[in-house]
């Protein structure tokens, strides 16, 4: 049987793609189930499949109906079967046993595949940008509006990582990444694409950004990236007082990207963005510039 829900394991640090198997398991979805009862019913004694969430691929022997993917973890027929008939899920098998990535408490989290680096997905919202872009590539894109080599960055809202992950990649020499949600930090230990994050040069912090923000120093960054829930959820992130903490951590000539999201129209005619725009530049920020693309905004301190 599929194991639903999370048990909280210890995790190490990615070293590198190809060891992704050693470090936290095998991870399954239906396009991949699928792929193998597809080899499986033609007769195959091997396929080639990706078992890390698209960092890799490799090859598995299939032998009697089963999908042998090392001495201690096997898949039968039936749990492939039962894989395949769980669209948008993610399974992990490590010892032997199956779960599904998900949380349900209070709210539902789980991870979502794709074609390259799973989305975090919270009671039906997508927490990332996913539309002909995925979820890894468009944090780097965001990542990359602001951080330069040498920056020292906050990250206000982590999720899963992706734009702390890039803002290391970019040369950032430390990055203090906030999340609030202890349900996300716990799934982002099971995401293979998260495991960057888990290593040198950055500081996780388990807080609300609200809370937190104002207990840090004056000019002590070089750039934030401030990716909040959406509006509904966390209005007081989009708000001139938050803000004007944004502004007063910041460095003279630092810089924010801001993902602001629902660019939808207002009952007054002006956009969602524009407020944001607005309140920004009453916030204190002298340049603000729309980056449609990213459905956000770069502001310059």
């Amino acid at each position: 049987m599929i194991e639903a829900g999370i048990k909280f394991l210890h995790k190490h640090p990615l070293q590198n793609p190809g060891s992704i198997m050693n470090k936290t398991g095998y991870y399954l979805h239906a396009a991949i189930a699928s792929e193998v009862l597809d080899a499986l019913a033609k007769g195959q004694n091997s396929v080639d499949i990706s078992v890390d969430l698209n960092l890799s691929r490799s090859t598995f022997a299939l032998c009697n109906q089963e999908l042998i993917l090392d001495a201690d973890n096997r898949l039968g027929r039936e749990e492939l079967q039962q894989i395949a008939g769980r669209e948008n899920r993610i399974v992990r098998m490590e010892h032997g046993q199956l779960e599904v990535l998900e949380v349900r408490g209070d709210g539902y989290y789980k991870l979502v595949p794709t074609e390259q680096a799973p989305l975090l997905e919270i009671s039906g919202v997508k927490m990332h940008i996913s539309k002909g872009i995925n979820p890894f590539e468009s944090a780097g894109q965001m990542a990359a509006q602001v951080v330069r080599k040498g920056s020292r960055v906050l990250d206000t809202c982590s999720g899963l990582g992706y734009a702390a992950s890039a803002a290391l990649n970019l040369g950032a020499r430390e990055v203090i990444s906030v999340e609030k949600s202890a349900t996300v930090m716990d799934l982002r230990k099971k995401n293979p694409w998260s495991q960057r994050i888990f290593g040198a040069n950055i500081q996780l912090v388990h807080a609300d950004i609200d809370t937190y923000i104002r207990e840090l120093a004056d000019g002590s960054f070089d750039a934030v990236i401030h990716d909040p829930p959406r509006f509904s959820l966390a209005g007081e992130l989009y708000g001139e007082q938050f803000y004007r903490e944004i502004y007063r951590v910041l460095k003279k000539r630092g810089i924010l990207f801001h993902y602001t999201g629902n660019p939808q129209i207002l009952k007054r005619g002006a956009g969602f963005m524009d407020n944001a725009v607005k309140r920004l530049k009453l916030a204190g920020f002298t340049k603000v510039i729309k980056v449609p693309e990213l459905m956000g905004v770069t502001a310059y301190k």
